[in-house]
């Protein structure tokens, strides 16, 4: 299922990397910006982890939270946190539920072979729960500040 603007973003819960359960629906009444990657300590996923982690405060001026998804576990999860020192949860979708419910887990291509995997994607759900904006081609370098960018014009209308 891929989901369109306007739509209630699907809740879920999942283990965090910090060993909690995290619920979507715990962060009504506030801006999530919910990311789903491939996996931990790659070059890009590291890219864009950092990314956020380095423009949290302003993105939680905007009164929003980020929340990271992908296939790896809790423990890897919080190694990539610690490693990084990264000050957000990141999350564990091993069967990849939450990431096909999203209509980001498809089929890919690289060097003449298929599989399956992440497709790198961003969901804005403002505090209603509703899903206002999607990044479905991420470039991890350039990502955080398109995120921003967003909030800061949602915010002034």
């Amino acid at each position: 299922m891929a989901f369109e603007s306007d739509d209630i973003a699907y809740n879920f819960t999942l283990l965090s990397g910090s060993g909690k359960r995290v619920s979507l629906n715990n962060y009504l009444g506030q801006w999530v910006v919910l990311y789903f990657y491939l996996r931990d300590n790659t070059p890009g996923c590291t890219t864009e982890a950092c990314g956020f982690r380095d423009e949290l405060g302003n993105i939680a001026e905007f009164g929003a939270v980020v929340l990271g998804i992908s296939p790896d576990s809790p423990e890897k999860h919080s190694e990539f946190i610690e490693k990084y020192d990264l000050n957000f949860e990141l999350l564990s979708d091993p069967n990849h539920i939450i990431a096909d419910k999203y209509g980001v887990w498809t089929e890919r291509k690289r060097f003449g072979k298929s599989y399956w995997g992440i497709k790198r994607s961003t969901f804005l759900i403002n505090p209603e729960g509703k899903i206002v904006h999607r990044w479905l081609k991420v470039r991890p370098e350039e990502h955080p500040a398109q995120v921003m960018d967003k909030l800061a014009e949602l915010a002034s209308e």
